[in-house]
């Protein structure tokens, strides 16, 4: 299975490169890696792109004119790899947040479902240990409040750790999808469900990143908390499938 990890960057400089080793160093043979750099100031394209003429089999390099947001970032990158031929494709944080060996696990249940979704918030799952408990709370509220709303069977819609199966991407609506951030996350998992995709959480242990600082604003999340009640209008013309087979 061709497996392409698709990873969007913005002044990442001290995470990436210890990131495609990680992802080098799994014992998966047709493993690859797309950066999607957003002009960072902080030369981690030009870094990405030392990455990429050190392996070029398996790490490209996606340059952006401007930071134009995490949504757009993961279209752009499913798009180029969609076209290059991956049949599997992950989505992975930089901060190195993903723990990258799971997707080992990943790969093995991705061969009864179509989506597979690193989650925070089943049993085996957790966050930083040296988070307070106001961050916390804020974390696990957030996805509440999404699967309480879209009526979801999954716990950790704001979760960024995924592994598509390519007919799954191929099969959603991808020109119809607007949001960014947190947003972007909940819109892609309830489109699959939507659609009668099947989907399974694997738990994960969420650190907190060593280096540089989160993206995530106050403006990400007030878009991600409006946009849970735009997509119940938006998707009502879409009428969930059969299950789908591999």
């Amino acid at each position: 299975m061709q497996i392409t990890a698709v990873v969007p960057t913005y002044n990442e400089a001290g995470n990436l490169p210890g990131l495609i080793e990680s992802l080098a160093a799994l014992p998966l043979e047709d493993l690859r890696v797309l950066v999607v750099d957003d002009a960072s100031p902080d030369g981690t394209g030009q870094i990405a792109d030392e990455l990429a003429r050190q392996d070029p089999g398996r790490v490209s390099v996606l340059h952006r004119e401007r930071k134009m947001g995490l949504g757009t970032a993961y279209l752009a990158g499913f798009q180029h790899v969609l076209e290059t031929g991956a049949e599997a494709i992950a989505q992975m944080d930089a901060d190195l947040s993903h723990p990258p060996e799971l997707l080992l696990e990943f790969v093995e249940a991705l061969r009864s479902c179509d989506l597979v979704v690193g989650s925070r918030y089943v049993p085996g799952g957790s966050v930083d240990r040296s988070w307070p408990l106001w961050r916390k709370g804020l974390s696990a509220f957030g996805s509440l409040y999404a699967h309480t709303i879209l009526r979801l069977p999954v716990r950790d819609l704001t979760s960024g750790f995924k592994l598509w199966r390519r007919s799954t991407l191929l099969g959603i609506p991808l020109q119809r999808v607007s949001s960014n951030g947190y947003a972007f996350q909940i819109e892609m998992t309830y489109l699959a469900h939507r659609m009668g995709y099947r989907i399974r959480e694997l738990p994960f242990y969420f650190p907190d990143r060593e280096w540089g600082r989160s993206k995530i604003s106050f403006a990400i999340q007030i878009e991600a908390a409006l946009r849970v009640w735009q997509l119940l209008f938006e998707y009502r013309d879409l009428e969930a499938r059969s299950e789908h087979q591999p």
